[in-house]
């Protein structure tokens, strides 16, 4: 039953990562702005990351297999329309469609860990969980990168499609019906507003740098504000609140969430810039883009058993801590030694510390949710970690996205300003140069004579946009290290914790 509950995981997190390996070509074919590649590549975490919290709780209320079976189902259309998108903005939508299909279905798998097995055996199971489910998800660039190399970009959406069909014939033969699931009303109100929270705030990061739509990025995040608020009275004071706000007071709870957003998002921000770094600035083509990230997925699935053993043997502290070490080095190596002729050794080196920092600090970040909640509250635990990989995702790969594009559009304005031939470079041609690393190598083919110059300038650019993006990286796996070394307990005081909120939940 663990290996459907990890096949249905597989799927959601498989087409999280494929679409990244295919933005350049994705933004050849449609002549896409950076902001559309960006909310291309972040409209499944979108998606998921949305709605998420609601439909964990429908599922705790009726029937976390009815969840996954209709998930899976869901996920088979919106891999048809992603792939044969005729426009990017449908293959948005699509996007935004598969992540609400993987919305039903990957929030129960976790449930259904935590309401099956308990103890070791939980923490074994939560790390396989873990480490297979992160490890498919970066085997994603690998797979759609080799395709990309016969087939068109739509191609790599169709490979979830027969893992798609094997986990919805595993998870209707083999998961069991009604385990520990809620008989109260579902928080109906408070699924829509977590929604609309989520879906505005992800979208106001993204429209923030785009010239023109600063008024509409202002009035998402009013809106996605306005949700928060509104969004915890409710929880205060709804009878059976969708999100258990006195539950995820908790010390442990809260703290490991906030630490799993931003490690989970420094691996999803990090491979979106990267793998647009590796085609568009090394040239690599995308097989090789795909592949260059398998020291990290190899790593992570290495390590993560290891993990689940130091968080038994030291704590989930000085796990997390263990991971966030790793982490800082990764993005510190990428800002320093990441340049327009970075050799093969100093990219394996980057996401192999990637994969370490996650293989560590994914289990406990996991662990320590499922463990600060009773077992009624399964659905909510696990939605929480979802949102630790899915908001994170979408949160870090806007903040990145933001960046690069804010990056990109500044350093090639400079570069323009300072061109002696700006005189005969035209309003209209400078757009073109600023909306992405594709829309100015588009520019370079119409201007043969100045292509070099061109493309050289554009590269340039994109590595100072790329390197915003790591800053920023940087700094948030700072807090997030401060907040675990500060807040979160030591080993004794945390079996303490979790024995107490046992003991008060029974």
């Amino acid at each position: 039953m663990l290996t459907a509950l990890i096949v249905v995981a597989g799927v959601a997190n498989l087409n999280l990562s494929v679409a990244n390996v295919a933005l350049p070509s994705i933004g050849r074919d449609f002549d896409s702005s950076q902001t559309t590649l960006d909310l291309i590549a972040v409209g499944y975490s979108l998606g998921l990351a949305a709605s998420v919290l609601y439909l964990g709780a429908l599922g705790d209320r009726y029937g976390r297999k009815l969840m996954l079976v209709l998930g899976m189902a869901l996920s088979i259309p919106a891999c048809l329309l992603a792939a044969y998108a005729p426009s990017d903005d449908v293959l948005f939508a699509a996007r935004v469609l598969g992540g609400i299909s993987a919305g039903m279905a990957y929030p129960t798998t976790l449930a259904l860990i935590a309401a099956l097995w308990s103890g070791p055996g939980r923490t074994k199971s939560i790390a396989l969980w873990s480490a297979l489910g992160g490890g498919i998800a970066s085997l994603g660039p690998l797979v759609a990168g080799a395709l990309l190399e016969n087939l068109w970009w739509g191609s790599v959406f169709l490979i979830t499609l027969p893992l798609a069909v094997v986990a919805l014939l595993m998870a209707w033969y083999l998961v069991p019906s009604h385990v520990n699931e809620t008989t109260g009303p579902v928080d109906n109100l408070g699924g829509a507003l977590s929604v609309v929270l989520v879906g505005t705030l992800i979208l106001a990061i993204n429209f923030a740098p785009v010239p023109g739509k600063g008024e509409f990025a202002l009035v998402l995040g009013a809106v996605a504000l306005v949700a928060t608020i509104g969004f915890g009275i409710r929880q205060r004071r709804a009878l059976n609140p969708l999100y258990d706000l006195h539950v995820a007071g908790r010390r442990i709870f809260w703290v490991a969430a906030c630490a799993g957003i931003i490690v989970f998002g420094a691996l999803m921000g990090s491979s979106f810039v990267s793998q647009q770094y590796l085609q568009n600035v090394l040239g690599y083509s995308t097989l090789s883009a795909g592949a260059a990230f398998l020291p990290a997925v190899v790593l992570m699935i290495l390590v993560a058993p290891r993990s689940a053993k130091l968080v038994e043997s030291r704590g989930a502290r000085f796990t997390l801590l263990t991971g966030y070490v790793f982490l800082f080095l990764a993005f510190g190596w990428m800002l320093l030694f990441w340049g327009e002729d970075s050799s093969y050794w100093q990219i394996g080196l980057a996401y192999a510390l990637t994969g370490i920092g996650v293989g560590f600090a994914g289990t406990p970040a996991s662990h320590s949710l499922t463990g600060a909640v009773p077992v009624r509250r399964a659905g909510m635990a696990s939605g929480t970690a979802d949102l630790q990989r899915d908001l994170g995702g979408a949160m870090m790969q806007s903040i990145f996205g933001a960046l690069l594009t804010a990056g990109y559009a500044s350093a090639v304005s400079a570069t323009v300003a300072e061109s002696p031939e700006k005189q005969q470079i035209t309003t209209g041609v400078e757009n073109q140069l600023t909306k992405s690393f594709s829309s100015a190598a588009d520019v370079a083919q119409q201007y043969p004579e100045y292509s070099s110059q061109i493309i050289a300038g554009a590269k340039s650019a994109f590595l100072s946009g790329s390197d915003w993006s790591y800053a920023a990286g940087l700094i948030s796996i700072l807090v997030g290290a401060a907040l675990v070394f500060f807040l979160f307990p030591r080993r004794e005081r945390e079996q303490q914790l979790l024995a107490g909120y046992q003991a008060a939940d029974t």
